[in-house]
């Protein structure tokens, strides 16, 4: 419940209640709305509230809630906000966003507020507040007494009330199933339901005494059944409740309670049955851990009687209780002792019973201090101490020596023979560890059939049941052993339940409803998971085989593992792990994820075995407490049966028992199946309970536990289901009701069946036929669209309210209208009559009038008093007679509304009971349709049972026979076993001679003790050191062999590496050959290629060709350059014309806002001069009224042209930027076609030259050739071989043309098909354009959304197909390392004789170990990635499912939103365009503005320090001049020293005017910089104006673009966030799905990676091998290309050969002239036998020619050489002619996409030049109208408004003018633009005097550098003259003095003109190096000084 009526909320009902106010929070409301508020993945809180800000593709960027930071997340993993109105909500199954993330907040709420309990649908989800609440009172047990779900808040009390109800309305018995974690209150809300029931159940309700707050037992008679049912709990947590990590009071058992109950509903009895009892817990337990609670409450609440009896001792003595004493915080452990007692004895426990199951507890205690010791000779346990032993006895009953006999040395059955076998120490402890919880494990059964027998002691019967079950919920931990997978396996089962009942119950519904729904069991889901675990055969499943394997000789649990993973490999639901960590691992995959267990121990756990001698003794003790616990000994598992399973096979025994024991599986197998028949026999009440944190801390709540918990706990999974369906259903009728007005005109008038009105609703609204389904009586509807149909519904409902307050308004306003004219008339009557009185008041006649008017009268007054009289009696009969009416009508009127009130309440009465029968009526039809299904299905049953049966029958033939077959095998292998047992007792013997060898040893092992402990005196003082040295060494040896480990591993790595490098060098070797064979091949295809340079000529003609077309192509593009040139201007001309309706818009405005002032100055008139009459003032009313109205429309007006002038800007800009866009394109092209064209002209040029060196070395050939005619016999050998050469490259040189014709011929059809394709593409843009619909967009989309999904899911069957290939591979390889270990454990016990070689094995096992661990990390990895997979396919289904509802219910949206969409992104992209355009201006503007301003303070600070000088150097100067006056002063008292002085002041007086001359000029200087500093302020400040003026007459365009902007944007907004959601809802399903994909991939790569890098290498090999075939296939390719070119190019040798014929014309010639040189030769010889000298210039000679023929063969290579650099180039320019074609082709499809958009533009030109003539006719109509309407109504006004009339007729006028003034404005415009360049050429000028300027400062600042440097020089000059000047001024002194005195003093002339001379030499210095300088500065100062 949302809140309480009165809404005052008491303390106990705030943690119940929720308060309104914060539902109907409107801040809330509104925050949601306006920041888009979504859940975003944390780490800490789970999901965290944000804001999205901004889309990017797949990723958004939003804004934290908490702290403003913004991230980037992936669009995935964002989920949904729920509205305000749904936080706290009381079921969250009315979740509008049903995910993870809003269950969570919803749950942190409410427990933050004080509300642990939420409903989820069929759930109720209880948070552990972990803190007493006032929630359990009497008060609010009575406030929920007979309540039904919906109208209360949640609570435990409402789950066990309708519970209770249903069990006595229906007779059906329920469930109440509490599940969860340890800790999560499981057990606290078990004891509520209970104490619940009691006090509403109770047989004693007279008594009024049922307080849950007080302590049970305290309230009843003694023994009385509810109070007995009360106090068992007490007993239970004694004995079954422990303290853990996370509880303190945490039950170690599932229990099912039932409660019985008689026909009235009166509780007649109780039966508890338990589950899963952690006996382990009572031996060991963790650090901060407890044992249970019943052993801490003996030890502490124990008088010092029952100590001395029981044999207690301390907490720390016990070895079982291993951290001690644990107190638990908030609880007495002697205070509970005392009410475990108590309970006891209200449950009827005797003291005998007592005092037996203390014993029993100590006794328990005390096995856990009997300690056991190897003995030195063998390996038999012995007990040195048996004082434990004694009291474990005496506690027992049973004597202490068969006791200590039976654990040490107890008596096995072998065949016939009974033999004493010594236990090991580790065979006795486990042997007493076992005893220990079998006797606490069967006392606490004693005990619950002690109470149960308690409980069902009453004689009433029971009618019906209501069972409560507390059991631990589904949990996944570190290491899950036998335990966990019970009970995960019932919480799988409890899962089905759930699954099943609840959507039994739907598809109940909607089969009544008689809906199309095809039959959905969700309880299938699970039955794989339960079938592995519990299928008896075919395959058997984890329990059968593990029943099997406890009776296979040397079964272990290994193999186990490995004949569970043959049996199950191919299970969905089972996998073994990739890496072997552990052999006896496994996974199985629940509900709730995957679970990694453990089968170690399970053999033994199953089988539970006990010392079969001890059980014995036990049940022949004393004690008859103790008998009576162990008196079915016969059914347990024994020593000798655990031997007979470890040697040899099943015991035959067995098989002949009836009292045959059953294991721990098939016990609990049997146990889980009655629950579960009781169960489905009810109707199960689902609790689930959650821990908040682990800390045990109130008001903390762990996000990531909890979503783990909802997880296990099936919330999650219910939602799941809950979304598959139609949750939501409302009646027809009220759908009508309440929806009806979004369908007002589709219903017709008239009466109409409830089913046909909302089936023509649903029409009229469109709605997709997946949402909804109508039934009989109701119509349903999948999740949100009640939603969606609420929000339409507000809508409408707004608007209807809206239009009805106008229409109210509207009436109210005419009412005061009429009322104000009837004044008016009554004013104008009193008027005209004052008016009146006022001409008759001086009028004398009428003065005599009303002086005898009156006396008229008089003689009329006494007959009017009569008639006034009786009309007074006649009117008070009247009175009195309505008064008596109106008294009887009261009378009636009272008695009417009695008569109408008590009819009413006879309706409602009947109205009720025709309700309650109806429900009755509906609820038995149920039932009755219920019973018959059941019906059918048990007939069902009965003949599949009776199927199984006759199989049954079938099977248990096969397995007798089966069985005979066992038992012969089983004889035989006794006789083997018989002959074993004659082999031991030999070997015993030679044990014995060993044993006597091994004493003698002893006795030497002490001497040499003897001899040791003497050395170990002496070596006292050296044993720490060596203590050191061991440690130190220790270390060295492991890290020594770990180096070794790992130097063995390197070594077998490098064998490997060496293997794998000599196969590469073979390969190596291969390839180089093969490489070498290519190479020669390759050469020779270079020496063909070579003689292609003829074909060069062909070329060039082609590029001649081709660039003929790319001239035509050049004109075609500067023709639509110039039809873009002329677009441009009529876009100009068109934004000329935007610009002066702007203008003339603002002018308008001005217009209006004059109007305005002008109309408040008449208000103001009017209002002084309508005091006197009323009519004025509704005159003025009526004016206002009419003002406003105009006012109104001309707003509207003005707003709807702004609209359209802003759209046709915005079409104006778009087409002006896609213009100059392809301008830039065509120029780029053009640019690019231009270098093309360059470097082809530069080629040609280059293959020119070579053309004409090769024809001038040609004919030197020639020349040569002629002149070595005579030598060709010796060259004819060498000719013959040319000609050869010559005929292969002419066939070669035939081919390459053939070759180059068929190039040319692909050219021609390629620039064909590029025309052809140009011609498509320009039909498929038209298409394209025609096709660019919403609707076919988001079909497209939708489809693409199917193909991906159906990819993915093919993909995902391959990736699992791989998957399964990879665990059958490694399956393969688990069985080699299975044979290997078989190997290995046959080799150890070989290598055990050998006592020297074990140091080595050992090592050798470290590094299996060690190989194994890295496997097994490698596999944990693999596993771990596939968990993920398995994760993400999960979630990937759910997401699936949710996008296909979230698919259908937007489609609808998406195709209405699309339109909208697109305008407004082309709207916000031009105004963005705009506006980065006019910031970029701003931003230029004020860079320019601050770089002048810097420069101008940089000038100014020039200046500043040039006067700082200037100052400084006339202070010097003034101190310079009064020294010279001091000087000329003293020039009468000296001498010779006058003179010298007169000649410094010259010299001095020189420098100074050369001073003054450079200080004018640098005053000069300083006086022109600063004009020109002048002038650029000037300039810059008329620049900044101008500046400033632009920018805001672009921030004012700006600026009213933004508000025109800003309503479209506001209204636009919404609209565009639901489209992005549901885009991104849309596009989340293929996103996610692709991300799932990808992970996949990588996680299926890293799963090959181990395969895969053994066969890198040799890829990487035959990769090269194949790339090399590549490379040979391809010279090969090209090698044929070239003979298929040859023989083209023979028929061009056919010419060649008319050459050679010619040349053998010439040969012939040649050859007669050879035989005539040879004759002549023969003369010769002669004549050169007898001259020698002659021989030697021949000689000379034919060496000539030889260096001749060897020059002409170099310059043959040179030729070759040449041909091969032309081939390149050939090439080359081939290459750039493709590039040509291509350039050509994008230049034709850009010129044609111009030519479109060309007549794009054109026809929007035309619409909006169309539309603006419209608008400015309908401007001008309206204008008119108004006008005249006003005019007509102020005629009657006076002169002034008259004149306003005028003025009104004058601004129409204006209006008509507005075409002139926008051609103005137009022609403005154009002198802005031109001012503007001006403005531009100015600024650039100004930075070009700038730049002058900075020289010019720059050249100040040196020359003032030099400035102060001759000043410091002055400045030292000047320090030099003032010393010597005082040192003359000391003389002028001196000499003063003498001269008074009259004594004659001689000077020393040289010495003062010494000094003179050098300070004068000093001046001249200064003034030869640095003379400008100082005399600038002393010219200042002098200069100041005048």
């Amino acid at each position: 419940m949302a809140k309480k009526a009165d809404g005052a909320l008491s303390e106990d009902e705030k943690f119940l209640f929720l308060d309104k106010n914060f539902i109907n929070s409107p801040l809330a409301q509104a925050d949601w709305a306006a920041k888009k508020l979504v859940w975003v993945p944390s780490e800490k809180q789970g999901f965290e509230a944000a804001s999205i800000k901004e889309e990017r593709g797949d990723e958004v960027v939003v804004e934290l809630a908490e702290n403003g930071k913004k991230v980037t997340i992936n669009k995935d993993d964002i989920q949904k906000m729920n509205p305000p109105k749904f936080s706290k909500v009381e079921d969250m199954a009315e979740l509008t966003c049903l995910n993870e993330a809003s269950v969570l907040h919803n749950l942190r709420e409410r427990y933050f507020s004080g509300l642990i309990y939420t409903y989820s649908g069929l759930f109720c989800v209880v948070v552990n507040p972990y803190k007493m609440l006032p929630i359990y009172s009497e008060k609010i047990i009575e406030m929920y007494k007979g309540k039904k779900r919906h109208e209360i808040p949640p609570h435990i009390y409402s789950i066990a009330d309708n519970a209770y109800r249903n069990m006595l309305q229906e007779r059906e018995d329920q469930s109440i199933l509490c599940t969860g974690e340890s800790g999560a209150g499981k057990t606290e809300n078990t004891k509520k339901v209970i104490q619940y029931l009691a006090v509403i159940a109770s047989s004693h309700k007279g008594k009024k005494e049922t307080s849950i707050t007080q302590q049970p037992g305290t309230q009843f008679g003694f023994g009385e059944l509810e109070k007995q049912l009360l106090q068992a709990n007490p007993i239970l947590e004694a004995f079954g409740n422990a303290k853990t990590i996370k509880n303190d009071n945490s039950s170690r058992f599932g229990k099912f309670i039932r409660i019985n109950f008689d026909v009235t509903g009166y509780i007649v009895g109780a039966n508890i049955e338990t589950y899963l009892l952690e006996k382990s817990r009572c031996i060991r337990q963790a650090k901060i851990e407890r044992a249970f609670h019943i052993f801490y409450y003996l030890l502490a609440g124990a008088g010092e009687q029952q100590r001395k009896d029981l044999l207690l001792e301390g907490f720390g003595d016990y070895r079982f209780l291993m951290a001690g004493h644990v107190p638990v915080p908030g609880a007495s452990d002697s205070e509970m002792f005392e009410e475990t007692l108590e309970a006891m004895s209200i449950m009827g426990f005797n003291e005998e019973e007592q005092t037996g199951i203390l014993k029993i507890v100590s006794s328990v205690l005390q096995l856990g201090n009997i300690e056991f010791k190897k003995e030195r000779n063998n390996d038999q346990a012995s007990m040195p101490d048996n004082t434990a032993a004694q009291k474990v006895c005496h506690l027992l009953g049973i004597n202490v020596t068969d006791f200590t006999r039976a654990i040490l040395t107890p008596r096995i059955k072998v065949g016939r023979e009974v033999v004493q076998k010594a236990q090991t120490k580790e065979q006795a402890d486990f042997a007493v560890e076992a005893l220990a919880k079998a006797k606490y494990d069967r006392l606490f059964k004693w005990i619950l059939a002690r109470v149960n027998k308690a409980l069902d002691k009453t004689k009433r019967q029971g009618a019906s049941f209501l069972g409560i079950l507390d059991i631990a919920g589904f949990e996944i931990f570190e290491v899950n052993s036998f335990e966990q997978l019970c009970i995960n396996f019932t919480n799988e089962k409890l899962q089905q339940l759930f699954n099943h009942t609840m959507f039994i119950l739907e598809q109940e519904e909607y089969k009544r409803e008689g809906i199309e729904w095809n039959f959905i069991d969700f309880g299938l889901d699970l039955q794989p998971c339960i079938e592995l675990i519990e299928r008896p055969n075919n395959p058997p499943g984890i329990l059968a085989l593990l029943d099997e394997e406890c009776w296979f000789p040397k079964a272990t649990d290994t193999s186990f593992v490995e004949k569970l993973c043959s049996e199950q490999a191919n299970h969905p639901k089972f996998q073994k792990p990739k890496q072997l960590k552990d052999k006896t691992e496994f996974f199985v995959f629940h509900y709730a994820g995957q679970v990694n267990y453990n089968a170690s121990e399970w053999l033994t756990k199953n089988m539970d075995p006990l010392n079969d001698n001890v059980t014995a003794l036990l049940n022949n003790s004393s004690s008859p407490y103790v008998a009576d616990l162990w008196k079915d000994v016969d059914r347990i598992v024994g020593l000798d049966q655990m031997t007979k399973m470890s040697d040899s096979s099943a015991p035959s025994a067995s098989k002949t028992k009836k009292g045959m024991f059953r294991t721990v599986g098939q016990l609990y197998k049997e146990s889980l199946t009655k629950l579960m028949t009781t169960l489905r026999n009810t109707n199960p009440n689902f609790v689930r309970c959650i821990i908040p944190n682990h800390e045990k801390r109130s008001g903390k709540l762990d996000a990531n536990l909890v979503l783990e918990q909802l997880r296990c706990n099936g919330v999650l999974e219910g939602i799941r289901i809950c979304r598959q369906g139609f949750p939501n259903r409302v009646l027809f009728q009220e759908f009508r009701q309440r929806y009806e007005i979004l369908a007002a005109g589709s219903i017709p008038k008239g009466f109409m069946d409830g089913k046909q009105a909302c089936a023509i609703m649903i029409k009229a609204l469109e709605l997709d036929p997946n949402l909804y389904r109508i039934g009989q009586s109701k119509i349903f509807f999948r999740t949100g669209v009640l939603a969606h149909l609420e929000e339409e519904r507000d809508m409408k409902v707004t608007v209807v309210i809206i239009s009805f307050q106008a229409q109210a308004r509207g009436h109210l306003a005419r009412k005061a209208f009429a009322k104000r004219q009837q004044q008016l008339t009554a004013m104008k009557v009193i008027q005209r009559n004052c008016a009146a009185y006022l001409k008759l008041r001086n009028w004398q006649w009428w003065r005599l009038f009303t002086k005898v008017k009156p006396l008229l009268q008089v003689t009329r007054q006494e007959e009017e008093m009569h008639l006034k009289e009786d009309e007074l009696h006649r009117t008070k009969e009247l009175q009195q007679k309505t008064e008596t009416e109106l008294k009887d009508l009261s009378q009636k009127h009272t008695q009417l509304v009695e008569e109408k009130n008590l009819l009413q309440e006879q309706l409602q009465a009947e109205t009720e009971l025709y309700a309650e029968a109806e429900e009755m009526r509906i609820r038995l039809s149920a039932k009755k349709q219920e019973l018959e299904e059941i019906l059918h299905e048990m007939e069902a049953r009965i003949e599949e049972e009776e199927e199984r049966n006759v199989v049954l029958q079938g099977e248990k033939k096969k397995m007798q026979q089966q069985m005979q077959e066992l038992e012969e095998q089983l004889e035989e292998e006794e006789d083997a076993r018989q002959k074993l047992q004659l082999e031991k007792v030999t070997a015993e013997g030679k044990i014995k001679k060993l044993e006597d060898e091994v004493l003698i040893m002893d006795d030497q092992n002490n001497k040499l003790q003897k001899e040791k402990k003497l050395l170990e005196e002496r070596i006292g003082d050296l044993s720490t050191n060596m203590a050191e040295e061991e440690e130190k060494s220790k270390n060295l040896t492991k890290l020594k062999n770990k180096h070794e480990s790992m130097i063995s591993e390197l070594e077998v790595r490098l064998k490997k590496e060496e293997k794998a490098r000599q196969e590469l060098d073979k390969g190596k070797r291969k390839l180089e050959a093969e490489s070498n064979d290519l190479q020669e091949q390759i050469a020779d295809l270079q020496a063909q290629i070579a003689e292609l340079k003829a074909q060069l000529a062909k070329k060039e003609e082609e590029l001649q060709n081709a660039l003929g077309r790319l001239e035509d192509e050049t004109a075609q593009k500067n023709n639509a350059l110039k039809k873009i040139r002329e677009l441009e201007g009529h876009i100009s001309d068109l934004q000329e014309d935007l610009d002066s309706e702007r203008a003339a818009r603002n002018k308008a405005e001005k217009y209006k806002r004059d109007l305005g002032e002008e109309l408040e100055a008449l208000k103001s008139e009017l209002e002084d001069t309508l005091d006197s009459t009323a009519t004025q003032q509704e005159l003025r009313t009526k004016r206002e009224q009419e003002v406003t109205i105009l006012k109104r429309a001309l707003e509207e007006e003005s707003r709807s042209h702004e609209a359209q002038m802003q759209e046709m800007r915005q079409k104006q800009t778009q087409a002006v930027e896609e213009l100059t866009e392809q301008l830039e394109q065509s120029k780029r092209v053009k640019a690019n076609l231009d270098k093309a064209k360059q470097a082809l002209e530069k080629e040609n040029g280059e293959l020119a030259r070579d053309v004409s060196s090769l024809s001038q070395a040609k004919q030197e050939v020639e020349h040569k050739r002629k002149k070595l005619e005579g030598q060709l016999t010796d060259l004819q050998a060498k000719y013959n071989d040319g000609e050869k050469q010559k005929a292969e490259l002419g066939e070669r040189v035939s081919k390459l043309s053939n070759e180059l014709d068929s190039v040319t011929n692909l050219l021609n059809e390629a620039e064909g098909k590029t025309i052809k394709l140009n011609k498509d593409v320009s039909s498929l843009s038209s298409q394209l354009q025609d096709t660019q619909e919403l609707l076919s967009e988001e079909t497209r989309m939708k489809l693409n959304v199917t193909t991906r999904m159906r990819q993915v899911e093919e993909e995902r069957n391959t990736l699992q197909e791989q998957l399964d290939e990879e665990v059958e591979a490694k399956r393969n390889v688990e069985r080699n390392i299975s044979t290997l270990n078989i190997q290995l454990s046959d080799s150890k016990k070989k290598l055990e004789e050998f006592v020297s070689s074990v140091e080595l094995l050992e090592e050798g096992k470290k590094r299996l170990q060690r190989d194994l661990e890295a496997a097994n990390t490698q596999f944990e990895e693999k596993a771990s990635a596939y968990d993920k997979l398995e994760k993400t396919k999960n979630r990937v289904q759910q997401e699936l499912e949710d996008l296909i509802v979230d698919l259908d219910n937007q489609r609808q949206l998406v195709s209405n939103l699309e339109k909208k969409q697109k305008k407004f992104d082309q709207m916000l992209a031009e105004e963005k365009c705009i506006s980065n355009k006019y910031a970029d201006e701003r931003d230029r503007a004020e860079a320019e503005a601050r770089e002048k301003e810097t420069r101008a303070l940089s000038l100014a600070r020039a200046l500043d320090e040039a006067q700082v000088s200037r100052e400084e150097l006339e202070r010097i100067n003034k101190q310079l001049r009064t020294e010279m006056e001091d000087l000329v002063s003293s020039k009468d008292d000296v001498g010779k020293s006058v003179h010298e002085m007169e000649k410094s002041k010259r010299a001095l007086e020189t420098q100074v005017e050369e001073m003054k001359t450079q200080l004018e000029e640098l005053e000069d200087e300083l006086q022109a910089t600063e004009d020109a500093k002048l002038r650029l302020e000037v300039n810059m400040q008329a620049l900044k104006a101008q500046f400033e003026r632009d920018l805001q007459g672009r921030d004012e365009q700006s600026e009213e673009k933004r508000r025109q902007l800003g309503k479209q944007v506001r209204e636009l907004e919404t609209e565009l966030e639901d489209e992005r959601k549901q885009r991104v809802l849309v596009g989340t399903a293929k996103k996610k799905l692709e991300g799932d994909l990808k992970e996949m991939e990588g996680q299926l790569e890293a799963v090959t990676k181990g395969r895969d890098e053994a066969i890198k290498q040799l890829r990487k090999i035959q990769g090269q091998v194949k790339d090399f075939q590549r490379e040979l296939e391809d010279a090969c390719n090209a090698r044929e290309e070239v003979l298929a070119t040859a023989k083209e190019s023979e028929k061009k040798a056919k010419s060649l050969e008319a050459e050679l014929m010619q040349l053998q014309e010439d040969l012939a010639a040649a050859e007669r002239a050879r035989k005539q040189a040879e004759a002549e030769r023969d003369e010769l010889a002669d004549e050169l036998s007898s001259n020698t000298s002659g021989k030697s210039a021949i000689v000379d000679e034919k060496r000539r020619l030889e260096a001749k023929i060897s020059a002409l063969e170099e310059e043959l290579e040179e030729e070759q050489s040449s041909m091969e650099m032309l081939n390149d180039r050939l090439k080359k320019a081939m290459q750039q002619t493709e590039q040509l074609n291509n350039e050509l082709a994008s230049e034709r499809s850009t010129s044609q996409k111009n030519e479109s958009a060309r007549q794009q533009l054109e026809r929007q030109n035309k619409e909006l030049k169309a539309k603006l003539q419209e608008m400015e006719g309908a401007i001008k109509s309206k204008f008119k109208t108004s006008i005249t309407s006003l005019e007509a109504k102020v005629q009657g006004l006076e002169e002034q408004l008259e004149q306003e009339a005028r003025e009104k007729q004058a601004s129409v006028k204006g209006l008509r003018q507005k075409e002139k003034k926008l051609k103005d404005m137009l022609m403005q415009v154009e002198d802005e633009r031109k001012q503007a360049e001006q403005y531009k050429d100015q600024a650039e000028k100004a930075n070009a005097r700038v730049k002058q300027l900075k020289r010019q400062l720059e050249e100040s600042e040196e020359e003032a550098q030099r400035i102060t440097a001759a000043r410091r020089k002055l400045q030292r000059e000047l320090d030099e003259a003032t010393e010597s000047s005082e040192a003359m001024s000391r003389e002028v002194a001196a000499l003063k003095n003498k001269l008074r005195r009259g004594n004659e003093v001689s000077f020393s002339a040289p010495r003062r003109g010494g000094g003179g001379g050098g300070r004068r030499g000093v001046i001249e210095a200064g003034g030869s190096d640095e003379e400008a300088d100082g005399h600038d500065r002393d010219f200042n100062g002098t200069k100041a000084s005048e």
